[in-house]
């Protein structure tokens, strides 16, 4: 009797290792549990598509394979009894597009959702598990998990500004493959700014040849900015990572590099911010900024359009002597710059909903009266509470990307010296973002139905180079996923870093310039110091 019984306590110990271990995924899933046994991936697999609305998602999951793993794949009308086989198909439905389930033994893994964005994340989750399981020659013996997941936030987004410096097709890319394998799926394209015009407009082509011109250090740098070829390309290649790409073009403010380009439309700003806004007293400002959001609404199909609005304040004090805007202000009885910069704000608003748009902006527009079911708020202002509280009480829907701890180009380490630091010191290091949870802002009870979810800033101003930023956005970006993803009760910062060690051997593979937590010296800051009052806060 006592083998017998030592066979089933070492039974049920196995059975308690398996339901206690941590499924080994970034975001942790909302229900995991350790199967039994190992799925072999090698040249044999099979993916089956239940539903032929599925075929380009078998297809990403094929040429996946074949990327990272090296392992090709053929239909096979029937396959061998052998043939691990992966199986997509429609589950039962739901309200949650990114939910799904993963089912895996032996023979196969079956991932199901009501929606293809829930296909998605469940081809991310076993890509992942796959990534992480130790290789043996060709194959891989994958360890198998069941789970049922679906995220906290509909909204996962990350911003990355590419008007200081530019960083090109390829690099985007990369960037929407990484945010894919940590189920981020929205992307806001920070494209035009003071430093330089990033987007080709067929209508003013010297928004770019001339616009394009310079960067955060070097007005002379060539003009560099994305066809509207390139945007298209860029575009469908999110798509097929299910995420949506949010174009920013900001105005009022922010406008010095389309001023270069046609100053009939300045409307002037100070020595620090020359030529920083657009003028709002020239009724020609608004048709050609129509122009302009009309052709960027044909590249971009995700329904909005983000205006900016924001830090107008810093350079619109030439309003105030311009004979167009003093007969705006007369007109319409505004007594002060900011009545006029939410009319002109309104009336850019109404631009974007006649081209069946969405208006995203910056949470300074919160002082204007546009359409509650037609505006996004991003509030990024954490000591402005009173910001969010305005727009949450107009019924704006908001997402949370405050500086703390969701900008990345804050330092993220005390031994840092490039990059951002708020005002007393404070920095955004991994526990931050990892530990972030909306339920902690006062203003947000109440409204936690507005909240479309969270996004993480990448400001370029410290960041010249591809190296520099690899280094503040990993491995930070896995713990904004998690903290994007995952329930705050199910969030464990310790057992987080347990499952981010085998991503930093990816980020390795990668031959990406990261910061490795567990080894700070591994890779050394780059960058040059710069004048922390450059940054406009």
């Amino acid at each position: 009797m006592k083998p017998v019984f030592l066979s089933m306590l070492l039974w049920v110990c196995c059975q308690q290792l398996h339901a206690q271990q941590a499924c080994p995924v970034i975001p942790l899933p909302a229900q995991s549990s350790r199967a039994n046994g190992e799925m072999m991936l090698n040249d044999e697999v099979v993916i089956a598509a239940k539903d032929n609305s599925l075929r380009p998602l078998a297809d990403y999951l094929s040429k996946e394979l074949e990327r990272r793993f090296n392992i090709s794949h053929e239909d096979r009308a029937r396959p061998s009894g052998k043939a691990t086989v992966i199986t997509l198909e429609r589950g039962k439905s739901g309200n949650n597009p990114d939910a799904y389930t993963l089912r895996m033994n032996k023979a196969g893994a079956v991932i199901a959702a009501a929606h293809p964005a829930g296909i998605f994340n469940g081809i991310s989750t076993l890509l992942q598990l796959a990534e992480t399981a130790v290789p043996t020659g060709t194959s891989r013996h994958v360890a198998c998990w069941n789970i049922i997941d679906a995220p906290r936030y509909a909204w996962r987004g990350f911003m990355l500004d590419e008007s200081r410096f530019f960083f090109g097709k390829e690099k985007v890319k990369s960037i929407l493959d990484w945010m894919a394998f940590y189920k981020l799926n929205r992307f806001h394209w920070h494209l035009t700014d003071a430093p330089g015009w990033r987007l080709e407009i067929k209508k003013y082509p010297l928004l770019t040849t001339v616009g394009g011109i310079g960067n955060h250090t070097d007005p002379k740098a060539p003009a560099a900015f994305y066809t509207q070829d390139d945007i298209r390309e860029i575009v469908a290649y999110a798509k097929e990572r299910f995420i949506e790409v949010v174009p920013e073009i900001d105005m009022p403010g922010h406008a010095s590099a389309a001023n270069r380009a046609y100053p009939a439309f300045d409307g002037g700003g100070t020595e620090r911010y020359p030529s920083f806004t657009f003028n709002p007293g020239k009724e020609g400002t608004y048709q050609y900024l129509a122009d302009i959001l009309k052709e960027t609404s044909t590249l971009f199909p995700a329904g909005m359009i983000h205006l900016g609005g924001d830090e107008v304040s810093f350079g619109n004090k030439a309003w105030d002597s311009d004979t167009g805007v003093i007969s705006l202000m007369k007109a319409k009885g505004f007594v002060d710059r900011k009545q006029v910069e939410d009319y002109f704000f309104q009336r850019m608003a109404d631009t974007v909903f006649s081209l069946r748009n969405k208006v995203m902006a910056w949470d300074e527009i919160a002082t204007a009266s546009l359409p509650a079911n037609k505006t996004i708020v991003c509030w990024w202002r954490q000591e402005k509470p009173e910001n969010l509280k305005m727009a949450l009480d107009k019924g704006y829907s908001v997402v949370i990307c405050p500086r703390l701890p969701f900008y990345f180009d804050f330092v993220q380490d005390s031994t840092h010296k490039i990059g951002r630091r708020w005002k007393v010191g404070e920095y955004n290091d991994l526990k931050s973002v990892y530990n972030f949870s909306v339920a902690g802002i006062p203003a947000v009870s109440g409204h936690e139905k507005q909240v479309l979810g969270v996004q993480a800033c990448l400001w370029s101003e410290t960041i010249s180079n591809p190296k520099r930023l690899d280094f503040l956005l990993f491995p930070r970006i896995t713990a904004f996923a998690e903290a994007a993803w995952t329930q705050p009760a199910s969030r464990n910062f310790d057992q987080y870093l347990e499952r981010l060690k085998p991503q930093m051997e990816l980020f390795e593979q990668a031959r990406l310039y990261y910061y490795d937590y567990f080894a700070p010296s591994r890779h050394v800051e780059t960058g040059k110091p710069t004048d922390q009052k450059s940054f406009i806060d």
